[in-house]
This record gives structure tokens, C-alpha cells and sequence, in this order.
């Protein structure tokens, strides 16, 4: 069809800030928080297909791998940035979630330099986050007010980041 695997690539980058645009604005119209359990189910669907798209029609290059990482580290930042409007109450867990979301791919991506193989190991990858961020977005869809549960639910997430950060490190580490 003369896709290419970057332009899918790009168009889940693309999603994403629309993605975090809609959660953005959730607020105001609560429908809005729908666009996180579907885009994010879409981002993941995408971001699944560039690779086997890449691999398959041999199309991996050196500029896709860096498009592919910078673009979920992006995609990240737009999607959950919103958060620190409707976490207000518990604002540096909230950055604390955003930086750990960040250091667990950077961890991933160091096994590449390490060991030559991308890690994704651990409990709270990208598509457990996506899930935790979709789930967010039902519940808050639905009504549910969470505010008091919150700080704790974000730390449990924050813990296991941690915990797929050391993993991956420490895989990374085993196979040198």
C-alpha cells in the first residue's frame, strides 16, 4: 500500500498529542476522557505494527530506531502532562510518575548499548502504563471520584517502575 513504517510511526506520535490535547480539555467535556482507554489502545496497535512493519519489509534503519524512541518518550510526555491538571492534590507524585516513565525507557534503551538487545522487562512497561492511563480515563468517564485513592494508586505504579527499571538494568547487566 506504500506505507512505510516511520510514517506509521509518526502517525502514533501524532495520535498521541491528540490524545493528550482531548484529555487536556476532559475537563470541561467529560466525554473527552474516552480518548484515553481508545487512542491508547490505538497508539499501542501502531506502535506494535511500525516494528513488524520495519522488521518484515526490512525496512529498519538507524533514523526509524531513533523516530520509534524519541516518539514514545513524546508521545508519553503529551499523554500524561494533563495529569497535572487533575492531580493537582498530589502534583510532585504526579511529575514523579512522568520522570519515572521516562528513566524505565531510558533504562530499556540502555540494555541496547549494554548487552545490543532492547529491554523490556519488568511489571510496568509502556503497554501497562497505557493500560493504568486508559483504566484513568474510564473511571474518570464514569464519575468515580478516586481523589482520595489517588496518591496511593500513582505510588503503587511508581513502585513498580522502579522495579522495571532495576530489572532491566540488572538484565542488561547479566548478559554482557
Amino acid at each position: 500500500m506504500g506505507v512505510t513504517a516511520n510514517q506509521i510511526t509518526w502517525s502514533s506520535i501524532l495520535l498521541s498529542i491528540l490524545i493528550g490535547i482531548a484529555f487536556w480539555y476532559a475537563g470541561r467535556y467529560k466525554v473527552l476522557f474516552l480518548a484515553l482507554p481508545v487512542g491508547l489502545l490505538i497508539r499501542m496497535a501502531l506502535n506494535a505494527l511500525d516494528g513488524m512493519m520495519a522488521r518484515t519489509y526490512n525496512q529498519q534503519t538507524k533514523k526509524g530506531e531513533v523516530l520509534n524512541e524519541l516518539g514514545d518518550i513524546v508521545s508519553d510526555l503529551f499523554i500524561f502532562f494533563p495529569l497535572l491538571v487533575f492531580e493537582k492534590h498530589i502534583l510532585y507524585v504526579i511529575v514523579v510518575f512522568i520522570s519515572m516513565g521516562i528513566i524505565n525507557e531510558f533504562a530499556g534503551l540502555l540494555g541496547k548499548i549494554i548487552s545490543g538487545e532492547r529491554r523490556y522487562d519488568g511489571p510496568m512497561g509502556k503497554s501497562d502504563r497505557a493500560f493504568a492511563i486508559g483504566l484513568y480515563g474510564i473511571v474518570s468517564f464514569i464519575g468515580v471520584d478516586f481523589k482520595a485513592y489517588s496518591a496511593w494508586i500513582f505510588s503503587i505504579i511508581i513502585l513498580l517502575l522502579a522495579v522495571s527499571t532495576v530489572t532491566r538494568i540488572k538484565k542488561a547487566l547479566k548478559t554482557t
